[in-house]
């Protein structure tokens, strides 16, 4: 059955059940889906506010070219994995969010229920179970697309932003980065799925359905990050706007960058890819870079990978590696 063949309220109805809303799961939604909008509480008197939007053939493929099926399931968790990072990224909570999807009338009313459940499942599995789906809208187009808006709460601590990194401090990462990217080779290559081992599956699933550090954001900013920022455009193109917002250069260690590929080269071998470009490069992990002054012992989960310095008087802020400007490698939603 397709999307067609249903009314919007009969289509809500399949989908409601499967959504994780209602004060059960966060007591500040005082009300949700149903109405005409939302109500939630702030009870910080602040709210961190982020949105992000996937489409179809620009951000994941229906059938990639390895013979892969891009799931409900898989964009649903994404969506609540991009969103959740954005919020985990300012060292706040995640306490609702809402969920705008557009669909060509072919779309699988299943495909739709799978959707609902991933984006619960994302919630829940990666460890948000405060968030709670507020609302929403469904729309017909000619392009499958999902929007998510997404609340957060700072809890009466202060943001960490992007632009907070001072001359001296060490430069942290927790999760990965390079994965999500070895899986997005792997999807595009033309090695068959079903001849993939269980490693290459699951740098697939790191781009199919990535698992940001959620506990990592709140833990760096107790712990005195000075700054953080969600890696989800690649090491190197968000170093610099960490940089470039903080008026430092990133200088990146080699050894650590070497660490870091090490993971990626049996699938690197299989393609005849370079993995330090997956790791430089690539995004979508959603891993988590923060800075933290010197001397501070890191918080679980975070690794060392560099330090922050002031840029000499002939230099720009940006990201060097051992000391060499690096190029400005990484994803850009509006390059050809």
């Amino acid at each position: 059955m397709t999307v067609a063949g249903l009314s919007e309220s009969q289509l809500l109805e399949r989908i409601f059940p499967r959504l994780h809303y209602g004060q059960e799961h966060n007591p500040s939604l005082i009300l949700g889906p149903g109405d005409d909008a939302a109500i939630v509480a702030v009870p910080d008197g602040r709210t961190v506010l982020s949105i992000d939007t996937q489409v179809a053939d620009q951000d994941f493929r229906l059938k990639w070219n390895n013979g892969y099926r891009t799931t409900g399931y898989d964009v649903g968790w994404k969506a609540a994995a991009q969103n959740l990072s954005d919020i985990n990224a300012m060292g706040a909570r995640a306490t609702s969010l809402v969920v705008s999807l557009t669909m060509p009338p072919e779309t699988l009313v299943a495909w739709v229920e799978d959707f609902a459940d991933g984006l619960s499942a994302g919630i829940r599995g990666l460890g948000a179970p405060d968030c709670a789906v507020a609302g929403g809208d469904l729309g017909r187009g000619r392009e499958l697309a999902v929007s998510v808006a997404i609340l957060g709460s700072l809890d009466g601590g202060a943001a960490v932003l992007r632009s907070g990194a001072r001359p001296g401090d060490v430069l942290a990462l927790a999760g990965t980065v390079g994965r999500a990217a070895a899986g997005l080779a792997l999807l595009e290559s033309t090695n068959p799925v079903e001849a993939l081992d269980r490693e290459q599956r699951a740098l697939m699933d790191t781009q199919c359905r990535p698992t940001p550090p959620l506990a990592a954001g709140p833990l760096a900013r107790d712990s005195g990050a000075t700054a953080m920022m969600d890696i989800s455009d690649g090491l190197i193109r968000d170093g610099q706007r960490m940089a470039s917002a903080s008026r430092t250069v990133l200088n990146l260690n080699a050894a650590a960058l070497r660490e870091l590929a090490v993971p990626l080269l049996p699938a690197a071998g299989l393609l005849g890819a370079d993995p330090m470009a997956w790791v430089l490069g690539g995004g979508e992990d959603h891993g988590l870079l923060a800075t933290f002054p010197p001397g501070l012992q890191l918080p679980h989960g975070f690794t060392a990978i560099g330090s922050v310095e002031a840029p000499a008087p002939t230099d720009r802020a940006g990201v060097k590696i051992a000391g060499r400007p690096a190029d400005n490698v990484g994803w850009d939603h509006f390059a050809d």
